[in-house]
C-alpha cells in the first residue's frame, strides 16, 4: 500500500503517519498545504513554515500546495495537490471533526483515492496518553479555549500537561485532542525522526484570550547528543 500523510507537523498528522509506518505501508511522502486563511476550519496553521524542516528530520520528501481562503478555495487546493501524488491513499490525523473527515473524503471520492484515518473515533483520552507512551516530543502551538492561558504557549506535552488536560475535559468540556479547535501542536522528535528540532527562537502571541508560540530560528540536532546541524532561520511566512 503506497500512501502520502497530509501533515501539519501537529501531533495528530504526525502520529497518524507513524501508526501507517507501523502497519507496514509504504509512506512515499509528506503533504502539506498551506491556507491563506489563519482561521482554517480545513486545515492546521500555526507553524507551518517549520514543515520542510520536519519532513528533513525524517527524511520524506516534502510537497507543499498554497490555498485560497475560503472553502472553495482549500477544497480546490486539495484536488490540486492530490492530483499530484502517485498513491493508493492519503493518510489524515482526523479525530473527530466530521467536517474535516467528510471533505478530505468527498476530495478524494472524486479523484479515485482512498483516504485512511487511522485515528478516527478513538478516545481521545487514550490518544493524549498514546502520544506520549509513543515517545514524540510536543509542544503547544497555539490555544483558543477557556482555561488555557498563556502559560500553554509552548509547553511540553509530558504527564502533567496531559492531566491538566483531562481536567479541563470535566470542568470546561476542553476536548483533550484539541478537536475543537481548542490547541495546537508541534512535533519536534518522535519514532519516525533521524534527527530532532531544537527551537532556538520563539516568540509568544497572546492576545487576552487566545494566542500562538511562532518558531522564528531552529536546527536539527542528533537524537542522542553528538554534534549538532547548523542552525535554519525558519520564515515567519506572516502567520
Amino acid at each position: 500500500m503506497r500512501v502520502a500523510a497530509l501533515f501539519s507537523g501537529g501531533k495528530d498528522s504526525t502520529y497518524a503517519a507513524h501508526v501507517a509506518v507501523q502497519r507496514g505501508w509504504d509512506l512515499t511522502q509528506l503533504v502539506s498545504v498551506l491556507p491563506e486563511d489563519r482561521d482554517s476550519m480545513l486545515f492546521h496553521v500555526p507553524n507551518l513554515h517549520m514543515t520542510a524542516l520536519l519532513a528533513e528530520a525524517m527524511r520524506y520528501p516534502l510537497t507543499t500546495e498554497n490555498a485560497k481562503a475560503g472553502e472553495d478555495g482549500e477544497l480546490d487546493a486539495l484536488r490540486r495537490v492530490f492530483r499530484r501524488l502517485d498513491v493508493d491513499g492519503i493518510v489524515v490525523g482526523a479525530i473527530a471533526s466530521d467536517y474535516q473527515h467528510e471533505r478530505m473524503n468527498r476530495i478524494a471520492d472524486e479523484l479515485g483515492m482512498r483516504v485512511f484515518a487511522p485515528l478516527w473515533r478513538h478516545d481521545p483520552r487514550r490518544l493524549v496518553r498514546d502520544y506520549l507512551a509513543s515517545g514524540f516530543e510536543i509542544v503547544f502551538s497555539s490555544v483558543s479555549a477557556e482555561g488555557l492561558d498563556a502559560s500553554w504557549l509552548g509547553r511540553r506535552w509530558d504527564e502533567q500537561a496531559v492531566l491538566d488536560l483531562l481536567r479541563l475535559e470535566a470542568t470546561r468540556g476542553v476536548h483533550p485532542c484539541g478537536e475543537g479547535g481548542e490547541f495546537e501542536t508541534l512535533v519536534l522528535d518522535g519514532p519516525m525522526f533521524h534527527q530532532r528540532v531544537e527551537i532556538l527562537r520563539a516568540e509568544r502571541e497572546w492576545t487576552g484570550a487566545s494566542g500562538v508560540w511562532r518558531v522564528l530560528e531552529a536546527r536539527l540536532v542528533p537524537r542522542r547528543g553528538a554534534i549538532n546541524s547548523g542552525a535554519h532561520e525558519v520564515p515567519s511566512a506572516s502567520r
